[in-house]
């Protein structure tokens, strides 16, 4: 196994860090990382800001309820943009549309590559990080606090900073159960696989919290999507351009 294999396998969250700021450099090189992702047909459709403002990151974090949001490394948010084509469009007088399902995937793909890429890059550098999806909490409140215009979604945010615990590595799906080859096997067809799989997450969570927990796998993510949550997000999405008005 090469080094590169193993740190994507070793990853884990990480949600304590050190009071020790990111500085520029390591900024810039983490983001760099983030651009050299594949982008689909070269459009580049997505920004990344970094917060640094005490009051921001403090709006931030009553938004995710998560106090490492404000207190960490360094706060990035990643954002769908096509606001910078459209003003480019302006320019050159050729009016573009991005209002279609199409443009929102891509967005939403090309800073999911871009993150993941600064991820690789900051784990690398012996820094930890922890994805902050909680932002979607109040999407409409973030493009407030960031100042953000038509054309900018708000998806994720990543904390990144020198890491003041250890973490804990979760078991991911079995590989059965989610490499399909030629056709889909539902998991029914993958039960005895899930089931197995099912023991050992409740036998983790029973370890780490010395008893006090025990859910499955499924339990826990059937109980989690069987709520309705962030209902506000697609009208969101929608006053921002996406998805036709």
């Amino acid at each position: 196994m090469n080094q590169v294999i193993e740190l994507l396998n070793n990853h884990r969250s990480i949600r304590k860090f050190q009071d020790r700021t990111l500085d520029r450099e390591t900024v810039r090189t983490l983001v760099t990382a983030a651009q050299s992702a594949s982008t689909s047909s070269y459009v580049q459709a997505y920004s990344i800001i970094g917060v640094t403002d005490k009051d921001k990151k403090s709006a931030l974090r009553e938004i995710s309820t998560q106090s490492y949001v404000e207190h960490n490394g360094h706060l990035f948010v990643f954002l769908i943009d096509y606001n910078r084509h459209v003003e480019l469009s302006k320019e050159k007088g050729e009016p573009i549309a991005f209002d279609k399902t199409e443009q929102l995937i891509v967005g939403t793909v090309d800073a999911a590559l871009a993150s993941q890429n600064l991820a690789v890059a900051a784990e690398s550098m012996g820094l930890g990080i922890c994805y902050i999806g909680s932002l979607r909490n109040d999407m409409a409140k973030v493009i407030e606090i960031l100042e953000l215009p038509k054309g900018v979604v708000p998806l994720f945010g990543m904390v990144a900073g020198y890491p003041d615990q250890s973490g804990s590595k979760k078991e991911r799906l079995p590989f059965e159960a989610v490499y399909h080859e030629n056709t889909y096997q539902s998991v029914t067809e993958l039960k005895d696989v899930v089931d197995e799989y099912d023991a050992r997450i409740s036998a983790y969570y029973s370890e780490r919290s010395e008893g006090e927990r025990s859910d499955t796998w499924s339990d826990q993510v059937i109980g989690m999507l069987k709520q309705k949550q962030r209902l506000d997000v697609d009208d969101v999405v929608k006053d921002q351009g996406f998805l036709g008005q």
